[in-house]
């Protein structure tokens, strides 16, 4: 993997699907909305450095970027499954450290990756118009894939619909070899639709704005 410049054939955008300890993270980078580069690591760190060494202006992960404060899931989750789109609600940080089984430990995993990207990209806290870079975003690949279609899609058919998805956005998805990257991709294409000023969001700044692209 060679690093690139921000300057070189901007705009460069990255996407994160955060996976637990074990299975770690992915991520993949788009230059102009067309297929640059991937890579995956198990540390957030090491995802953290790879965006900044692409030179990605805006990065979407697919993670809670905020704890709940409340214990319920946050504003932004429920205005996803009001609408149809099912998503897991975020437990508080003392629940999700707590838990015997390690459950949680995917958004812990995310919320290192956060806390990492913030350090050179501030998270997005407008909810409408052109946003500057360096920004990351909290973003979810059921969420994009709806937005996309302009419709609710299956979840259970996940691996075909979102390839299909990709595809008809214009990216190359020979490189996407599994249904992490895959989701790593949309992530990404998100950003390129917030590099371009089109996208949409749910929920509020305070408790975390989850993206997706708005079309049309």
């Amino acid at each position: 993997m060679n690093a690139l410049p921000a300057t070189t054939l901007a705009p460069i955008v990255a996407g994160v699907d955060v996976g637990g300890p074990k299975k770690g993270m992915h991520a993949v980078a788009l230059r102009d909305g067309a297929y640059l580069d991937r890579f995956s690591s198990r540390k957030p760190a090491e995802i953290a450095a790879w965006c900044r060494e692409m030179g990605a202006g805006f990065i979407g992960v697919d993670a809670p970027c905020r704890w709940s404060a409340t214990g319920r899931a946050r504003s932004a989750e429920r205005e996803l499954m009001a609408q149809g789109i099912w998503c897991f609600s975020s437990p508080s940080l003392a629940v999700a450290k707590a838990h015997p089984k390690n459950q949680f430990g995917w958004m812990l995993n995310g919320a290192e990756l956060f806390q990492n990207l913030e350090t050179a990209h501030p998270l997005l806290k407008q909810s409408s118009g052109p946003v500057s870079a360096p920004v990351c975003f909290e973003t979810f690949p059921q969420a994009i894939a709806c937005a996309l279609a302009g419709e609710i899609v299956s979840a259970k058919q996940k691996r075909t619909v979102r390839r299909a998805l990709l595809t008809q956005g214009g990216i190359d998805i020979s490189q996407l070899t599994n249904i992490d990257l895959v989701d790593a991709a949309l992530c990404a294409l998100v950003a390129h639709h917030v590099a371009l000023g089109k996208y949409k969001t749910y929920g509020d700044a305070s408790s975390g704005l989850i993206v997706v692209p708005r079309i049309g």
